[in-house]
């Protein structure tokens, strides 16, 4: 029976960088999600966020980093940037949809106090 899918072998070498890259990618991810989201919020000024798109884009390289270390194949590599650069709006649609939700149903909870 032959083998489905062959992956190359990852050098036991490229272990430690795989391992660091791989955890940098998570720690600016939660740092991009947690100063865009505090600025918003306004418990940060709006200066920060800056801070959270250069922790976007140091998230994005190690990422394609990590990609290329573990040999990831084209397609998937060009999966990983589209998902990236959707990361990138995914916190301002929130908070978008956030406050039109808010003007939308304030007017309408007025309108209901009035009536009672």
């Amino acid at each position: 029976m032959e083998p489905l899918i062959v992956r190359p072998e990852i050098a036991l070498d490229q272990f430690l960088p795989i391992f660091i890259e791989s955890t940098l990618v998570l720690v600016f991810g939660i740092g991009y999600a947690a100063i865009i989201t505090l600025a918003k919020m306004g418990y940060f000024s709006k200066k920060w966020m800056p801070v959270g798109y250069l922790f976007w884009a140091l998230q994005t390289y190690f990422l394609y980093d990590f990609a290329m270390l573990i040999q990831s194949n084209h397609f998937t590599v060009k999966v990983l940037m589209v998902t990236m650069v959707a990361y990138l709006f995914i916190p301002h649609l929130y908070f978008y949809l956030i406050s039109a939700a808010d003007e939308r149903y304030e007017d309408a909870d007025d309108t209901v106090q009035d009536t009672k």
